[in-house]
């Protein structure tokens, strides 16, 4: 039976999906409900069929809805009137325009869309849009708190970085690493090495390098996250009883909580994760180059080694990319998941760039290894720990399908031994955690843009000026010399040496940064990617305390019962224990941070100044006391 409906938000078709694009207040024509798995089949008034989102139509008439013999999702309609406008037509075009897109992973791998052919899936085009949350809205600007500080319905932006300008690094040079299609042979050869399902393509996507201006400025919360940097997708998934992706999903949710319990004990901080007893740990390391499609295409791949079986898998980025989409999935929500270091367009086979890439995964594994939540998720410990290509992909789809995704994971928090929160104090955490990360955000980045023009300094003033010193030393000793005075051998020796010395120190000051400025450096570029997803993450929970204040409406208005009343609040409570409990293990990981680099940033400063002052002292020593 075929109904008219109401397109309520912009949906984007994926090529090669069978799905159909349309435009919010448009009006199509249903022609199949029993597709499953949150899909209509739908033909608009061109004529034009394909699969649209169930959640993005509403029909002018009520009509049953069956869903491939799942359970019918939570009716949640009268929310509908209280959730923040979506963005205009005008505004998602204009992001889009000017926003790489990221892919996002559905539960039907490239290799699986039925008649898709293999050279489409060589194409950037092919991995599409982005399914948009109508709950997410588009920020002014770059600034990731922009929206997040005005809107005052507590809902969450996806624009809280910005594309960072970039620069190449490294230099031309012949490859140092080993090439081969068969990579490390001591350790399994990572997951389809030979028939990969992933497109070699989303490496090309323009990248920084180095520590350019545009990553240490104002111009986004993690430019290192290149592609990623745009949007913290907390996006629709294409699962059975997610009809929506606000909130009220976990508020007013009737289905029992899946997945592994995550508990949540006190402590002398407060609410703290539960941590294991031996943390995990992984090594990345020993690049190799490998090709497929007989030598047509390249890729770098890197072994990744765990601590707990100590045996290498090798992983390409394009991994570590659908990994961190999983656990962004999973855990978003409730976890500020940082990006990945940046994709490249050119250059990404140069020997310095593999070096800085290897190095900025190996400190998000770091830091994602530290998480008790996330090392211990399935999906992570898959990640580091598959035993052949077989268990890869059993585990990488079971992963995508993956239903306790975006705010339902916080039906398996449970607080242990702690009274509910009111709804006051809730309100007063989040509060408080927003303004300290924000103001956190401000001084990383105060940070990062001093450390920047340091950095930039010592490689290009700085060394020419004591350069320019030594050289006047070295000319006025060639004058000296030219009187053919007998007795002043001393002396313009001594005033060679100094001039040489000053020479000396210039280089010295050029190569500095990178042995103490670098670490610095790094260690805020990761903070500030991190702090960049605060914004949506708060802005969660600030939502869901909307939600909740407005339940006194809703259960004078007759929408929904007192029960459902108390049942919000309890769950926000849970909701803010588990901010808690994320806010204690940031400031944990913070003081450790901050007191290890600047320690190592001391030390080297320490050198670098006792070395130039021997060396002065040297060219001191030359000269004769009269």
């Amino acid at each position: 039976m075929e109904t008219k409906a109401n397109v309520l938000y912009d949906f984007t078709a994926e090529p090669g999906n069978n799905e159909l694009s349309v435009r919010e207040g448009e009006t199509i024509t249903i022609t199949n409900q029993t597709i499953g798995g949150g899909w209509f089949e739908a033909r608009n008034s061109r004529g034009e069929a394909g699969l649209v989102p169930e959640d993005y139509v509403e029909f002018k008439q009520a009509q049953p809805v069956t869903s491939g013999g799942n359970a019918a999702p939570l009716d949640l309609s009268f929310f509908d009137s209280h959730m923040p406008t979506s963005a205009s037509t005008t505004q998602v075009e204009l992001a889009q325009a000017e926003t790489p897109v990221t892919p996002a992973f559905s539960s039907t791998s490239p290799d699986e869309v039925p008649g898709m052919p293999n050279s489409m899936m060589d194409s950037e085009a092919t991995h599409g849009a982005l399914y948009k949350s109508p709950i997410l809205e588009t920020s002014n600007g770059n600034d990731p708190w922009a929206a997040f500080d005005n809107n005052a319905s507590g809902g969450f932006s996806n624009d809280w970085a910005a594309q960072p300008e970039g620069t190449e690094t490294g230099k031309n040079s012949s490859n140092a690493w080993h090439s081969g299609g068969h990579g490390h042979p001591q350790a399994y050869q990572g997951p389809g090495a030979e028939d990969d399902d992933w497109d070699e393509e989303w490496d090309d996507v323009k990248s920084s390098g180095g520590y350019s201006e545009s990553e240490a400025g104002e111009g986004g919360a993690i430019n290192r996250g290149g592609a990623h940097g745009t949007s913290m997708k907390i996006a629709l998934n294409k699962f059975p009883g997610f009809s929506k992706s606000g909130p009220e999903l976990y508020l007013l949710s009737k289905q029992p909580a899946k997945g592994t319990k995550l508990p949540i004990y006190t402590g002398d901080m407060g609410p703290l994760w539960s941590y294991p007893e031996a943390q995990l740990d992984c090594v990345v390391a020993d690049p190799k180059k490998g090709t497929k499609l007989y030598g047509l295409k390249s890729y770098i791949e890197y072994q990744v080694t765990p601590n707990t079986t100590n045996k290498p898998v090798n992983h390409r980025y394009k991994h570590f990319d659908w990994l961190y989409e999983r656990l962004v999935d999973k855990f978003g929500s409730a976890i500020p998941i940082p990006c990945l270091p940046d994709k490249q367009v050119t250059g990404r086979f140069e020997e310095e760039f593999i070096k800085m890439r290897m190095e900025r995964l190996q400190g998000w594994m770091t830091r994602m290894c530290r998480h008790p939540i996330v090392s211990s998720s399935d999906v992570f410990q898959l990640f580091v720990s598959y035993k052949d290509e077989k268990d890869w992909k059993t585990g990488k789809r079971r992963a995508e399908k993956d239903e306790t995704v975006g705010v339902m994971i916080f039906s398996t928090i449970e607080p242990q031994g702690v009274p509910d929160l009111d709804l006051v104090e809730v309100e007063q955490k989040c509060e408080q955690y927003s303004r300290f990360t924000k103001a956190m955000d401000d001084g990383v980045k105060d940070l990062l843009n001093v450390g920047n023009e340091h950095w930039k300094r010592c490689t290009g003033p700085l060394p020419k000026e004591y350069q320019r010193i030594g050289k006047a030393f070295q000319n006025l000793s060639s004058v000296f010399n030219s009187s053919g005075f007998e007795g002043e051998a001393t002396l313009t020796d001594a005033l060679t040496a100094a001039g040489k010395t000053y020479e000396e120190i210039a280089q010295m000051v050029a190569e500095q940064p990178r042995k103490d400025l670098h670490s610095l450096m790094e260690t805020n570029n990761e903070y500030k990617g991190l702090l960049g997803c605060f914004p949506d993450t708060i802005g969660v929970h600030k939502a869901a305390i909307e939600k909740v204040k407005e339940g006194d409406k809703l259960v004078a208005a007759s929408k929904i019962n007192p029960t459902d009343k108390t049942a919000m609040t309890k769950r926000v409570s849970v909701m803010s224990y588990a901010l808690q409990a994320e806010m204690n293990h940031f400031h944990s990981n913070r003081i450790y941070d901050y007191n290890h680099v600047m320690q190592q940033y001391l030390e080297e400063q320490v050198k670098f100044y006792e070395t130039i002052a021997e060396k002065l002292r040297h060219a001191h020593s030359q000269f004769t006391t009269m």
